[in-house]
């Protein structure tokens, strides 16, 4: 039997709907799971803040065009949040500060960088709150992980492939790990990578078949929005 994978919940516990994805909420969820980690998206707002969300608009915002604060607030009346609200802390709009010094030194990070303009905020903040579990900066554009490696050459990049086109891309590139897509996932990429000094995420595994397969093959993480099924799938390695 293979070494267990690493357990990793996607944009944290993104299966369970009563707990908005991409919060803090969400990633002590995945947690509480048994995930040993998880995945979570960073974006650029107009006044140069990193906050967490996954797509280009917020709360009906465009990101890149927007002060964080007004993204934080047509997020919490969005949600029914009222200011000052104690029972919803960990719930609105999260900033990569605030991931990283609740949980760098309590499990392993996946950042993606969604855009360009990250590299150097992100580098900062990695700094102050060192991951004590392993980290990686992922990312979909072979732009930010050459900008990574160039401000920092001890900072692990992972390429992020959801096609074939993009898989092919990885020997070109300066990364540490490759993290393709379920249906690119193979036995013989795994060797392939391993091969290579590289370690492989596969993301996003939602099923038990899947799951076992990828452990079995030897992959070196999983990331889930199922965390649940994902840490009970693993529970009698």
């Amino acid at each position: 039997m293979q070494d267990l994978p690493l357990l990793l919940g996607h944009r944290g516990a993104r299966a369970t709907q009563s707990v908005r994805e991409n919060t803090l909420a969400s990633f002590e969820l995945a947690l509480q799971h048994g995930c040993q980690g998880f995945e979570f998206d960073v974006r650029l707002t107009a006044d140069g803040q990193a906050v967490i969300c996954h797509d280009d608009r917020y709360a009906g915002l465009e990101v890149a065009r927007s002060s964080y604060l007004e993204l934080q607030k047509a997020g919490n009346r969005e949600q029914g949040i009222a200011e000052g609200d104690k029972t919803q802390e960990g719930c609105g709009l999260a900033m990569l500060d605030e991931v990283l010094a609740g949980f760098s030194k309590r499990v392993f990070l996946d950042i993606e960088l969604k855009v360009p303009g990250l590299e150097l905020r992100t580098l900062e903040a990695l700094r102050e709150h060192q991951p004590e579990r392993g980290a990686v900066v992922s990312s979909f554009l072979p732009e930010v992980l050459l900008e990574m490696k160039c401000r920092s050459a001890r900072a692990e990049v992972g390429l992020i492939c959801e096609r074939a086109e993009q898989l092919a891309f990885w020997p070109r590139l300066p990364v540490e790990y490759v993290i393709p897509h379920v249906k690119l996932a193979s036995q013989e990429l795994i060797k392939r990578l391993h091969a290579a000094g590289k370690r492989c995420l596969v993301w996003t595994v939602n099923d038990a078949a899947t799951m076992q397969k990828l452990g079995e093959w030897g992959v070196d993480g999983i990331i889930s929005d199922e965390t649940k099924l994902l840490v009970q799938t693993f529970a009698g390695w």
